[in-house]
């Protein structure tokens, strides 16, 4: 196959000609130098080498790369340094960086006749590859510029004749170094011999070093993902010892910021469609809360005592819910758990924090609990078949869309144990993976809709190969990932990249490792399965980016429709989780989500005053950003806030009068960026000072001496009637086994930030693991009080037990729910309140203290006028809405939102009620209320503990004669008092 490159790219001729202008005005020349060594005489004594010559002045490089930053929308640079030319371009995964710099470097060979250029790189996996895409895009190079020669080559130090060409050759070099074959210099503390032999003197070279050789061209030097090359002193001082001309960086994550002329980063990238669109699937085991359920989350000895975090099941109100807890040394999980019997006896006995050691031992199985490794979850082998089967799925259904358009669907697996693949005998599909893989492949692609792929009928052990590090003996290996051992890996499956892009090859499925880093990808891989046994620590963006170029077809013809390029990532954590680090990578490396910059508007185009147009420039862009601060739009690191979120919606937005005319060019900009940030969500924080004119008032004491006034309360139980009613719900419980469950969701990366779409949700499997049944009499004696007599007879009486067996866990949840929502109406039924006479009260300095609040967010706050304190806290949009109708209504008085340490006592817990409401009709009649305000107040809309508190606290203003009210719509209730 021989890829089809598309020459008219709008965003690549963009990235190309941004760095191509920095020179403009620089005159096609070349420096000449004498390739000897001065006092020796030599082979080649007296050649001449031909050096790049830079003419321009440090000011014309300067007003030139302001002109592309000003035409590309990016911060303006306001000094450089005069030694040293350092640019970043910034490209996205898969946008096409690499033919972005190589056409760069033959357009900078045209205008300018620079003719020495030297790639810089990581690895050898990545050398391998730039020199393959050299290779792949010869041919289309030289159609572009009029057959041009270029002389293209690895460096390698065996073959040093190579660097003497690279000098003193008159046509374009270009060099492919990866930084270690020139880090090691005789700076080095280690003796000369231990140098990399570039730095050497050589005889073939009249005793020049070959480094020296080269500084002598003063080449322009590309780095290719420079976050990984020059990252420490000493690979700085030898990309310094390069003597560059300028240094040109390009990747997708810069960590180190230079001067930067273009960016096209993730945001940009989907949102033009210009790599894959992302939904990330996965599998999760659903009510299985039956073992003692640990994930070490992280360590942290930054401070005594060091602790660590873990993921556990926690008992919580009566419900299991899965949570992060810290534990030091002796802490007791029992304890942590809420008491729960499976984490009985667990202690833990030490905390290691050694980096990729981390570690929490216990004093029981699993001993040792290591970062990441989840124990006491379903069999680990049930999720990796499910996503395993879903992976080959999704491929086949693929398949039957595209390969009637000649292109080949590719799935590539990630797992971190070799022998999860080629087994303990290092025989490839000897693993447990790759059995569970044939297993199901052979049983899928029988399948009637597959028909039409089963034409050459392959075996299913054809159809996938292994791509892994190997020993001496050429066994295949476990490695980090960086080992040179790695490289030679790398560097195989990118000799077969064109290989299995053909349908002359049966290999589909690729089987690598983990640590699968920048270097590789295929544009036609479409689905991911990362198979760790642990949750994947390896970047979201590294793991996607194997993944993210668009697809070609059997011409070599790349195709860029939507509907076809959609990457599937199998993730062995939820979509949540795996978009919440998606958006944490990407601003780690350096997207902002939901900001405004002081440049963000500088490009827009503006119609000047002779006709033409031209960017709006940074000096108006920072007016703008200044006013949308003052204005409160944004705060000043430009973070957007509710309050043009708002007008946003509302299509309120204001602007000074000199950028009317560009209004809805501004609104689009603003747009998105403000994505669908949550409307109240807004960082500034309010103290909430309290309303002396309400406080004070004649009428909110009257009020405060209505309902400030204690009550206790006596309880009537009938124990059989309890039975009874518990027995018949019982009978009608239904339990089921716990189960594996399949969620899909569409991942949308804006400059909102990076949101998911579930798309799907269905149980795949429910046969999971048998059960230990715990002590399901002392579990129901702990949650509900009653004797282990009266237990006993219930569970015996209701003939529920099977149930029981299938999940031990959600059954005692359900029952004990059952008895508790029992005793709750009955409680109610029979619970009498009276008031404690005239001592014991509500201290209103207590409940309103002078002092005011502190440490509020606006985003939950409602300004008021009527009420106690300057500010209502709202706890939901629902209290936002009653406030605000408390407001404005002339018949409400005053109001107040009840504190949280106003509590009525019940045999459920605690209440706290909502609101008292003063109002008053005809400036005469006076009526006081306590209200509860509820999205809805239908009884099968209200938890029956919430429902059973409300019931008490109308029993308890009942005994203070004050009227009570559960609403849940204002207008009915003005309506009827």
């Amino acid at each position: 196959m021989k890829l089809i490159f598309d020459a008219n790219l709008p965003y690549q001729q963009q990235a190309i000609q941004s760095t191509v202008e920095l020179f403009t005005g620089q005159p096609s020349v070349n420096s000449e130098f004498t390739v000897a060594r001065v006092g020796q005489t030599g082979l080649f004594d007296g050649a001449t080498g031909i050096g790049n010559d830079l003419r321009l002045t440090h000011n014309e490089i300067l007003a030139n790369l302001q002109n592309i930053q000003l035409k590309n929308g990016l911060p303006q640079t306001k000094s450089l340094n005069p030694k040293k030319y350092d640019f970043d371009i910034e490209m996205e995964t898969g946008t096409g960086k690499t033919y972005v710099y190589l056409r760069t470097i033959l357009e900078l060979r045209k205008r300018y006749g620079f003719a020495k250029f030297i790639i810089v790189v990581p690895n050898i996996a990545i050398k391998e590859g730039v020199y393959k895409s050299i290779q792949i895009t010869k041919d289309h190079l030289k159609s572009l510029y009029d057959n041009i020669i270029y002389d293209p080559f690895i460096y390698d130090s065996s073959k040093l004749e190579q660097v003497r060409s690279f000098a003193t050759s008159d046509t374009v070099q270009i060099m492919v170094i990866n930084i270690d074959a020139f880090r090691r210099s005789f700076d080095d503390p280690a003796s000369e011999n231990k140098a990399n032999i570039i730095h050497r003197p050589n005889d073939k070279l009249n005793g020049m070093k070959p480094i020296d050789l080269i500084a002598e061209t003063h080449p322009i030097v590309l780095i290719d993902e420079p976050q990984s090359v020059d990252t420490t002193p000493k690979a700085k001082d030898a990309i310094a010892s390069l003597n560059p001309l300028c240094t040109l960086r390009y990747s997708a994550t810069h960590v180190e910021k230079h001067d930067l002329i273009y960016k096209l980063d993730a945001v940009d990238a989907y949102g033009l469609g210009l790599v894959k669109q992302i939904e990330v699937t996965s599998f999760a085991s659903v009510d299985y809360h039956n073992k003692p359920y640990m994930r070490l989350v992280s360590t942290e000895n930054s401070k005594t005592p060091i602790t660590a975090k873990i993921e556990m099941d926690v008992e919580v109100k009566g419900e299991i819910k899965r949570k992060t807890v810290t534990l030091k040394q002796g802490d007791d999980l029992y304890i942590k758990s809420g008491g729960r019997e499976v984490y009985e006896n667990y202690l833990v006995d030490d905390i290691s924090c050694v980096a990729e050691e981390e570690a929490i031992y216990l004093n029981r199985e699993p001993g040792a609990l290591r970062k990441g490794k989840v124990f006491g979850n379903v069999d680990d082998l049930v999720i990796k078949d499910q996503q395993i089967r879903k992976t080959i799925e999704e491929h086949l259904d693929k398949e039957l869309i595209l390969n009637p358009k000649g292109i080949k669907v590719l799935s590539l697996f990630f797992l971190d144990r070799v022998d999860n693949y080629y087994g303990e005998d290092g025989e490839k599909g000897t693993g447990p993976y790759a059995k569970i893989f044939e297993t199901h492949y052979t049983e899928l692609i029988q399948r009637p809709k597959y028909k039409t792929l089963r034409h050459k009928n392959v075996p299913a052990k054809d159809t996938h190969n292994g791509y892994f590090s190997r020993d001496k003996q050429k066994r295949p290996k476990d490695t980090r990932g960086d080992t040179q051992a790695d490289d030679e890996a790398y560097a195989l499956i990118m000799k077969d990249k064109e290989k299995l892009l053909s349908f002359d090859s049966d290999l589909r499925f690729i089987f690598s490792h983990s640590a699968l880093r920048e270097g590789w990808d295929n544009p036609n891989v479409f689905q991911i399965c990362t198979l760790n046994e642990s949750v994947s620590e390896v970047k979201k963006r590294q793991e996607i980016g194997r993944g993210l170029r668009l697809c070609v077809d059997q011409r070599g013809v790349r195709h860029h429709e939507s509907t076809i390029n959609i990457l599937t990532v199998m993730a062995n954590e939820s979509y949540e989780e795996f978009a919440a680090k998606l958006q944490k990578e990407y601003e780690e490396g350096g997207i902002r989500f939901g900001v405004l910059e002081p440049h963000t508007f500088a490009n827009i185009p503006v119609k000047t005053s002779d006709g033409n147009v031209a960017p709006l420039g940074s000096e108006k862009s920072n007016n703008l950003f200044d006013y949308f601060v003052e204005k409160e739009y944004i705060d000043k690191s430009g973070r957007i806030q509710n309050s043009l979120i708002s007008d946003l919606k509302d299509d309120k937005v204001e602007l000074p009068k000199e950028f009317a005319p560009i209004k809805n060019e501004i609104i689009q900009v603003c747009k998105k960026s403000a994505g669908k940030l949550p409307v109240r969500d807004s960082n500034k924080r309010q103290t909430i000072l309290r309303n002396k004119e309400v406080f004070l008032s004649r009428e909110f004491n009257e009020l405060w001496e209505k309902i400030k006034y204690k009550t206790t309360y006596s309880v009537e139980f009938d124990s059989d009637k309890l039975i009874e009613s518990c027995t018949k719900r019982m009978k009608e419980l239904v339990i089921s086994s716990a189960k594996v469950v399949y969620t899909k969701a569409e991942v949308n990366v804006s400059l909102g930030g990076v949101e998911t779409k579930e798309t799907a949700r269905q149980s795949v499997t429910s046969e999971i693991v048998k059960e230990i049944l715990p002590d399901i009499t002392l579990y129901l004696q702990n949650r509900t009080n009653l004797t282990r007599k009266t237990i006993t007879n219930l569970l015996i009486t209701s003939d529920t037990l099977d149930k029981f067996k299938k999940n031990p866990q959600k059954y005692m949840e359900e029952v004990a729910e059952i008895i508790l929502s029992e005793m709750r109406k009955l409680l109610i039924d029979g619970i009498k309140y009276t008031r404690i006479g005239d001592e014991e009260y509500y201290t209103l300095e207590l409940m309103f203290p002078n002092d005011g609040l502190t440490g509020h967010t606006m985003g939950n706050l409602f300004e008021s006028k009527k009420s106690v304190y300057d500010y209502v806290i709202c706890d939901s949009s629902n209290e936002f809405g009653f406030a605000e109708r408390f407001e404005i209504n002339t018949d409400i008085k005053l109001y107040a939102k009840l504190p949280g340490n106003f509590k009525i006592p019940t045999p459920l817990g605690t209440y706290n009620p909502d609101w008292a409401v003063l109002i008053e009709r005809n400036g005469t009649e006076k009526l006081y209320f306590v209200l509860e305000t509820k999205g809805s107040i239908m009884g099968e809309n209200l938890r029956g503990k919430e429902s059973g508190k409300i019931a008490c606290g109308k029993k308890h203003f009942e005994a203070l004669d004050v009227t009570f009210k559960a609403i849940d719509n204002f207008n009915e209730f003005i309506e009827n008092i």
